[in-house]
């Protein structure tokens, strides 16, 4: 029942993120991608083979200022996008992802950067006695991240334009089950892109409102869940929560900055210190650790109309059992409702490259 949610609540609210534009102009766009997988942990330089490969295609509507949101980001597009993409390692399997992105236009409209998130299913994921090789993915269900920066130009022959550049793509399942080494691909992307209804495209609007969008100091209560697993296979799927608190300081229409604290419950850490007390004495450990923690942010929000991209880094001040790092951290998307007194996240919390749990939250602002 886990995975079905977690796919019903990416899909409503990728949906819910885009759902106020209204559906005027379109492109599309269509890549081939060839690269390596990054070995970002010696615990996958076996399944490093190949050279993935694969096909990015995409669905955008276009802007042209008519929101004051599209004007302060220089009139992006967003949409969405498939990949396909073979990891050129029979144990790594094929993935194939949805995604939620925006790009982005820089150097009059010369430079593409997007970004996009969403969901994939790999074809063959960890088992223990058919696949024991992959520890990169330990389900079929994935999270999955991309990146692309690409020289573009569009409408260069009846609606018919070109890109090409550099593209990253991130699997990995949040640690909901182990193993979750997870996998990065570095590629070079061409491609085409088609844009519909060329003869009739509007100028772009590039003046804004001129009005003042800083706030007053707010306070912010959330609480997230989730499940996970540790690295120790074996030892079962727990759910964890979070409660946070935390201040909050609009400075423009962009950027919020954060200050707050977190308190962790997280299940999986009272199996994985007994276990650890008993496999290996030499740690000191005995059994009866706490297994919560204590930590303080500091973050910042980028904000589009209604939703946000958010990023936190934080500290453990309450950290009687030392797992992984001391340092973490959060990125994710979160959407605005009622008067952006109510709000709806996805989160990723890891320790630097070893992500730790997918959160899924709601809060308040006063």
């Amino acid at each position: 029942m886990r995975q079905p949610l977690l796919i019903l609540f990416s899909i409503f609210f990728c949906f819910s993120l885009f759902s106020q534009e209204e559906k005027k102009h379109f492109s599309l766009e269509a890549d081939y991608f060839y690269g390596n997988i990054h070995e970002h942990s010696p615990d996958i330089s076996h399944l490093i083979t190949g050279h993935p490969s694969g096909i990015f295609l995409g669905f955008n509507k276009n802007t042209f200022g008519s929101k004051e949101w599209e004007r302060q980001y220089g009139s992006p597009d967003w949409g969405f996008s498939f990949i396909y993409q073979d990891m050129k390692e029979p144990a790594l399997g094929e993935n194939y992802g949805l995604y939620g992105h925006y790009n982005f236009y820089l150097l009059k409209r010369n430079l593409l950067f997007s970004v996009g998130t969403g969901l994939s299913y790999n074809t063959n994921p960890y088992d223990s006695e058919s696949n024991f090789e992959d520890n990169a993915y330990g389900t079929s269900l994935l999270s999955t991240t991309f990146l692309r920066l690409n020289y573009v130009k569009n409408n260069i022959w009846k609606g018919l334009g070109f890109h090409a550049g550099f593209m990253f793509v991130h699997y990995s399942n949040g640690n909901i089950k182990a193993p979750n080494t997870s996998t990065n691909t570095v590629a070079l992307n061409a491609g085409l892109n088609y844009q519909l209804d060329y003869k009739n495209l509007p100028e772009y609007n590039k003046e804004r409102d001129g009005l003042d969008y800083s706030e007053r100091v707010k306070y912010n209560f959330v609480f997230r869940y989730g499940w996970n697993e540790s690295d120790v296979i074996g030892l079962g799927q727990h759910p964890f929560y979070v409660v946070s608190a935390f201040a909050d300081k609009r400075l423009n229409y962009k950027s919020t900055v954060q200050l707050g604290a977190d308190v962790f419950f997280t299940e999986f850490l009272k199996d994985l210190i007994k276990y650890r007390s008993i496999a290996y004495p030499e740690d000191g450990l005995t059994g009866d650790e706490d297994y919560r923690r204590i930590g303080i942010f500091a973050g910042h929000e980028l904000r589009f109309n209604k939703g946000a991209f958010v990023s936190q880094l934080g500290y453990y001040l309450y950290w009687p059992y030392e797992f992984e790092k001391r340092v973490y951290l959060r990125v994710g998307i979160k959407r605005y409702f009622y008067k952006d007194k109510i709000f709806a996240a996805i989160t990723l919390k890891s320790h630097y490259a070893q992500a730790e749990g997918i959160e899924f939250g709601i809060g308040v602002r006063i």
